[in-house]
This record gives C-alpha cells, structure tokens and sequence, in this order.
C-alpha cells in the first residue's frame, strides 16, 4: 500500500518537473519566418556599417527592442519560458535540444561562408532560408518530443 503512494507521489513529482517543458501553448504559425526574418534583418543591418553608423546603430538597438519585445511576449504566454541548456527537461526533451545545439553552428557556418563569398544581402537571404526552415524542424521535433514525454509521465 504504502509503495502503491510512493510510486504515485514519484510519479506526479516527475510530471511536476516535467510541465514547464511540456505543459505549454504550441508555437504560433508565423514564429519561424519572423525569426528568420529577424535573423535576415540584423545581417542586413551590416550594409550599412562603414557607409552610415548612425542608420546601423538605429537599426542594431531597434532590433534589440523587438527581440525583447518579442520575448517577454513568449515568457508571459508560455507562463515559463524553458531555454536550451537551462534546467533538467525530459529525456526526449534535451534529445531536441541536442539537436538544435548542433545545427547552430552549422547554420552560423554556412551563412557566414555566404557572407564571405557572395556578400552581406545574399548571406541575408541564406539566413532567412535557413533559420525558418531549421526553426519551423525544430518546432517540430519539439511538439513531437514533448508528446513523447507526456505519454511516457501519463
């Protein structure tokens, strides 16, 4: 008897910890063209470095104002915000995060090798391309995962 309740008690502790990676609204549809847009836009702001600093600066801090717009927008939505490599998600969770860990640096690689050899628009529109497509996988692998997770909790 008294193992049947501490296997239930265990068992909603789990769940607990579980919920802030698991128990939240799914991602809007336009979430990952208005990232890769952003991600567009602050590349883009780099043609105007050397020809005008203050139109740079202008564009760089309204960014900036946007992205933390945006993001205590999700904080506020999603009640708790869960950041890759902050906390301990579920299993199938950090296999996600893992994943997006990786592909990072790729994405960085290969828009900054665009960068170099075509310019500073064309590595734009590589972000722009790149980013939405990865973010919109992600977003998938995500729901995916947390499904997993809360079957598995169930």
């Amino acid at each position: 008897m008294e193992s049947d309740e501490i296997r239930a008690q265990l068992a909603m502790v789990r769940r607990a910890e579980a919920a802030p990676y698991i128990d939240h609204p799914p991602t809007p549809w336009w979430y990952s063209p208005v990232v890769g847009a952003w991600v567009a836009a602050m590349i883009g702001t780099f043609t105007w470095w050397r020809e005008d600093v203050g139109l740079f600066v202008g564009s760089l801090a309204a960014l900036v104002v946007l992205e933390l717009v945006f993001l205590t927008w999700m904080r506020r939505r999603h009640g708790a915000l869960p950041m890759p490599g902050r906390g301990t998600p579920p299993a199938e969770i950090a296999a996600a995060w893992r994943g997006y860990a990786l592909a990072v640096p790729v994405v960085a690689l290969v828009v900054a090798a665009t960068w170099w050899l075509a310019g500073v628009l064309p590595a734009a529109g590589v972000a722009f391309v790149l980013v939405t497509a990865g973010l919109a996988h992600y977003e998938r692998r995500y729901a995916a995962a947390a499904a997993e997770a809360r079957s598995r909790l169930a």
